[in-house]
C-alpha cells in the first residue's frame, strides 16, 4: 500500500515546517507566534498539515479509540508527526482522512480496503488539481 497519501510538494513543505518548529519566524515573535493579528494568515493557524492535535484530542474530535487512529498508522494512511516527547500529533488534514476512513468502516468496509479506497481518492482529486492548473496555464498562453 502507499505509505503517504500526499506524496507531492505539499508533504515536503510540511516536514520543512516541522523542521525550523524551533526557529522564530522573520515577521513573528521570538515564541513563534505571530507578532500582529494581521500576521495570523500566513501562520500555521491556516496550515492544514501543521500537526497541531494530540492523539487524545483527535480520537476525541473524531469519535474514535486512540487504537483506531493507531491501526490507520499501522495501515500507512495516516504518518502522524511526533512531538520532542515521541506522541503522535495529527494535522486537520490527517483528521479529515481519519473522518474518511471511519465512515467507510461504519459502512462495513474493511479499514485496509478503507485505507486504499481514501488513498484512491486523494490521487484522483490531486490529479484533477494538476490537470486544472496546466489547463489554465494553456489557456493563458493561447489568449492573444
Amino acid at each position: 500500500m502507499t505509505s503517504a497519501v500526499r506524496s507531492g510538494s505539499r508533504l515536503r513543505d510540511t516536514a520543512d515546517k516541522a523542521g525550523t518548529a524551533g526557529e522564530a519566524e522573520p515577521a513573528g515573535r521570538a515564541d513563534g507566534l505571530p507578532a500582529t493579528p494581521s500576521d495570523i494568515s500566513g501562520h500555521r493557524f491556516d496550515d492544514d498539515d501543521y500537526p497541531a492535535y494530540s492523539m487524545g484530542r483527535a480520537a476525541e474530535i473524531l469519535g474514535v479509540t486512540p487504537a483506531f487512529l493507531r491501526n490507520l498508522g499501522a495501515a500507512r494512511l495516516i504518518e502522524p508527526q511526533r512531538s520532542e516527547g515521541g506522541h503522535r500529533r495529527y494535522s486537520r488534514y490527517q483528521l479529515r482522512l481519519a473522518a474518511r476512513a471511519r465512515e467507510l468502516v461504519d459502512q462495513g468496509i474493511a479499514l485496509e480496503p478503507a485505507c486504499r479506497i481514501i488513498i484512491l481518492e486523494d490521487q484522483l482529486t490531486e490529479a484533477l488539481r494538476i490537470n486544472a492548473e496546466l489547463q489554465q496555464a494553456r489557456d493563458r498562453r493561447s489568449e492573444p
